[in-house]
């Protein structure tokens, strides 16, 4: 390091150069410099993987410890603004000031040790919630389970809630690969909460070798739509009258089951009574997960990036009920199963704008353009960007139609912060930098 960082932003840029790779999944060199920095948590961590819903179950758990009078530190990924959406405590982003004290602290202890940007987040994170000490930490796997930073901390209860395709390079190309590598996060004699309906076997598997305590959906605990309310049930028995989660989505149930599940788990180091479990259900929010706008005409925006989330934006958008077209801005990564989230979806949308991302990874509008005519769809727009995708969307649209805006978290931010650039000057268009790197 020629110039020590001072803000937060030269910091971020810094650490995405001091590793020669985006992602090398391995334990050792985080280790290493875990232990340099004496970072021994004595607070609980629950540790929550899954292909999908991950986010959602942490901000669940976060919100219904907080409810309960806990200083929760929470830890989740990507970001879509500002990279202090990662860390936060007592649900308040972390400021600049302490990334920058954190990343300082981590820089001085690593010496020679390369770490990737996950891995330099994830310490820092844990440094912040230890000095001054949270009560308990929810911690975001960021890919896989096994080989993840956030594994190098022993989950207390850990929770997987789903096991689909995605990320084939890193983590293997079948569910039965991929789930070994997320029941990585389990521990023994731990409990350990799965919320997939159908777990790979090398799941259940591995469980069982390490003896974690496993309690799966459906078998130990579950979940019933009861009109506009549902009933919970498990390890600890019933919770009648529950409130739906404020969080949209069919699949959320399931999530709120394994977030309560884990909960149970640990009620004799973190009890919360019913009421902290029904406003947290109503309290908990995540920017980007199939978030409806308000207004005219609507705006939904979801960061689903493979099949499986695909398919679960399918069932929402016809749950809507919705009368009017359905006008769709997407962009997606190369390295992303572009062909089966265009099937899952392709039934629901009545004219695609398509936009490139920049960076190596990105698919340019024109791919994109032809993997709709692949899939038999000609309706489709290729724009400049994904500003201009939206803005043509918007000119189209008519007060009776919806946008959907979706394929990954760049796609999704773009028009976050292309509303939020309009909203501060509206005279204006145009769209700022991502200002940090999204790892999806």
């Amino acid at each position: 390091m020629n110039a020590k960082p001072e803000t937060l932003g030269q910091w971020l840029e810094y650490i995405e150069r001091v590793h020669p790779k985006t992602i090398e999944l391995g334990l050792e060199r985080v280790n290493r410099v875990k232990h340099a920095l004496g970072l021994e948590p004595s607070f609980p961590v629950i540790t929550v993987g899954g292909t999908n819903g991950k986010g959602s179950a942490c901000a669940m758990l976060e919100a219904i410890l907080h409810q309960a009078g806990y200083q929760v530190g929470c830890y989740t990924s990507p970001h879509l603004l500002r990279y202090n959406e990662r860390v936060r405590i007592g649900r308040a982003e972390a400021s600049d000031a302490d990334l920058v004290r954190a990343f300082t602290v981590v820089e001085q202890a690593r010496g020679a040790i390369p770490l990737t940007y996950f891995e330099f987040g994830t310490l820092a994170a844990v440094w912040l919630f230890a000095a001054p000490r949270v009560d308990v930490a929810v911690m975001e796997v960021g890919l896989g389970g096994r080989l993840d930073a956030v594994n190098a901390f022993d989950a207390d209860c850990a929770v997987i809630t789903s096991v689909d395709v995605d990320h084939v390079d890193y983590l293997g190309a079948d569910r039965e690969a991929i789930g070994f590598e997320k029941a990585g996060v389990f521990r023994s004699g731990r409990p350990a909460v799965c919320s997939d309906a159908a777990p790979p076997a090398r799941l259940l598997q591995h469980a069982a070798e390490i003896g974690a305590r496993l309690l799966l959906i459906g078998a130990d605990f579950g979940a019933t739509a009861r009109g506009a309310q549902w009933q919970y049930w498990g390890p600890r028995g019933r919770r009648n009258a529950l409130p739906h989660p404020v969080l949209r989505g069919a699949c959320q149930l399931g999530n709120a089951a394994a977030a309560i599940t884990a909960l149970d788990c640990l009620r004799e180091r973190l009890p919360v009574a019913m009421n902290d479990i029904r406003a947290g259900l109503l309290q908990a929010e995540i920017p980007g997960r199939f978030q409806v706008l308000p207004g005219r005409p609507a705006v939904i925006l979801d960061v689903a990036h493979n099949p499986h989330a695909a398919r679960a934006l399918a069932a929402n958008l016809a749950a809507m009920g919705h009368r009017g077209r359905t006008l769709a801005v997407f962009a997606m990564l190369k390295d992303k199963d572009i062909a089966g989230v265009i099937s899952a979806l392709k039934a629901q949308l009545a004219h695609w704008f398509v936009a490139g991302l920049s960076g190596p990874r990105g698919t340019s509008a024109a791919e994109l353009h032809q993997a709709l005519a692949a899939a038999g769809i000609a309706s489709a727009t290729r724009c400049a960007g994904v500003a201009a995708a939206f803005t043509q969307a918007c000119d189209m649209a008519t007060e009776n139609d919806r946008i959907l805006v979706f394929g990954s978290f760049y796609t999704v931010a773009a028009v976050m912060q292309l509303r939020e650039h309009r909203q501060a000057s509206p005279a204006k268009d145009g769209i700022r930098g991502s200002g940090g790197r999204l790892l999806r």
